[in-house]
């Protein structure tokens, strides 16, 4: 019975924030198991290095990136000839840093392990091999280290923080390449620290309308999915009539969110939606601000410039292209990565946080497929694997009818009738319906005027 009091006690300062004690006979204070004393840390750092002036934070930033730069320098055969005749030895700040070259992403292409640092420092951890999904129609190759991947946890955390969820509730997430299940806890970002509710999980894949009826059965606290996704699924749950009797709030990710589609989906299910800016390739860029819709770079874990056409930095209600420098990236340094988005810049915040502001994120935009049956889902095109069957450089999946699929491509070189063959099997394979796929050639594939890029576009209206 003793212990039976001790577990509901402790579930109970789990939902009030209260970290997780490993030392039997110590409930509170709570004294965390070493992995969950190394993130307390991290939140600790974050709570004050948020409160610096900008001045305060971008010598902090230029202090690590001055050691990143030697790094690359003398590890990393593509910065030791593209820096060739710069000097990284003495202080960097943003005047002489923005006058280093730009990577972009046609240079991890072809470039990738010329990109590979040959000493990483052992105690960054293992090295991290992957792989983008395309979202700027060119996927690329990448690595990192441990230490990346403890720094995307962190911040995830810092963001349950500041958003104030409670742990205790039941996180419902729809992703792509996921198969449907659930889980105890939410995952590595809160377990080593506090005792969460449930999660549960379907793809993406699945028709607007399964997932709307999926969300009911699981009736969560927390919703996450990409932005379209979310969209779409709250116009079929407003026209339905369906709205999960606890969900307290919304997340979104992984593509721009229009203020018009916050707007439906607030209004779909009567909670605030709350927006993320992440990249795979160098994890969180910038989270929502807990009191206004605008983001705060992460500032701790990257670098981020945006850009006028001449290079030069945007002033606040300007947008311009987004070039990001990962801090900590020693095993494939990612600097002045022009990621391919466009964002606008915001002038400081009232909230008390230093940390830059991004006002609104112009990335890319994912239509939903629109099935020969009438559904809707997000599209998947297996694009990981493209460079394994030809030397495609950039795509866009163009839907035409609900028969016709068009591929528009940016190769190399002429493929072969057996690459696109082989191309044509693997795209209908994953939009999972026998679509007619024809393929078209381009020296370029454009942004629209926005400055958004779509890797994906349905011209079937809805």
């Amino acid at each position: 019975m003793q212990s039976t009091r001790f577990d509901i006690l402790q579930q109970g300062l789990a939902h009030l924030a209260t970290p997780l004690s490993a030392l039997p006979g110590a409930l509170w204070p709570g004294l965390p198991v070493m992995a969950g004393q190394r993130m307390l840390a991290m939140q600790f750092q974050f709570a004050q290095s948020e409160r610096w002036t900008p001045a305060q934070i971008a010598a902090a930033q230029f202090s690590q990136i001055e050691l990143l730069l030697r790094h690359a320098r003398d590890t990393v055969t593509f910065y030791r000839e593209r820096y060739a005749g710069f000097d990284l030895d003495g202080p960097m700040d943003a005047a002489s840093f923005s006058r280093l070259p730009l990577l972009r992403r046609e240079d991890i292409q072809q470039h990738y392990a010329a990109l590979r640092s040959t000493r990483v420092p052992a105690d960054h951890g293992k090295i991290i091999e992957s792989s983008t999904s395309g979202s700027t129609g060119k996927p690329i190759r990448f690595a990192g280290t441990m230490a990346c991947d403890a720094l995307w946890h962190a911040f995830t955390l810092r963001d349950h923080l500041w958003h104030r969820r409670e742990f205790a509730g039941k996180l419902a997430a729809i992703r792509a390449r996921v198969a449907p299940g659930g889980s105890a806890s939410w995952g590595e970002s809160t377990d080593a620290v506090f005792r969460t509710g449930p999660a549960v999980m379907c793809n993406n894949e699945m028709p607007i309308a399964e997932q709307a009826q999926w969300l009911m059965r699981e009736d969560p606290d927390y919703l996450i999915s990409v932005a379209s996704n979310v969209q779409a699924l709250a116009r079929y749950c407003t026209r339905a009539g369906l709205k999960p009797s606890r969900l307290k709030e919304v997340r979104t990710y992984g593509e721009a969110l229009h203020p018009d589609a916050r707007g439906e989906i607030a209004a779909a299910w009567g909670v605030p939606v709350t927006d993320m800016y992440s990249c795979r390739e160098a994890g969180y860029l910038a989270l929502q601000c807990p009191q206004h819709d605008h983001y705060h770079v992460q500032s701790e874990g990257v670098y981020i410039e945006l850009l006028r056409e001449d290079g030069s930095a945007c002033a606040p209600g300007e947008t311009g292209q987004v070039v990001i420098t990962v801090l900590h990236n020693f095993a494939m340094p990612l600097i002045r990565y022009a990621i391919g988005d466009h964002a606008e810049a915001g002038a400081p915040c009232d909230c008390g946080r230093g940390l830059p502001v991004i006002r609104r994120i112009h990335g890319r935009v994912r239509n939903m497929l629109r099935l020969p049956d009438g559904g809707a889902r997000y599209p998947r095109f297996g694009e990981t694997q493209f460079a394994g069957i030809a030397p495609v450089r950039q795509f866009q999946v163009i839907q035409r009818s609900l028969h016709v699929i068009e591929v528009a491509l940016v190769v190399e070189r002429t493929l072969t009738a057996a690459e696109e063959e082989s191309l044509r099997a693997l795209i209908g394979k994953n939009l999972g319906c026998d679509f007619d796929i024809g393929f078209s050639y381009h020296a370029e594939i454009p942004r629209l005027v926005s400055g958004k890029y779509e890797d994906f576009r349905s011209e079937v209206q809805a």
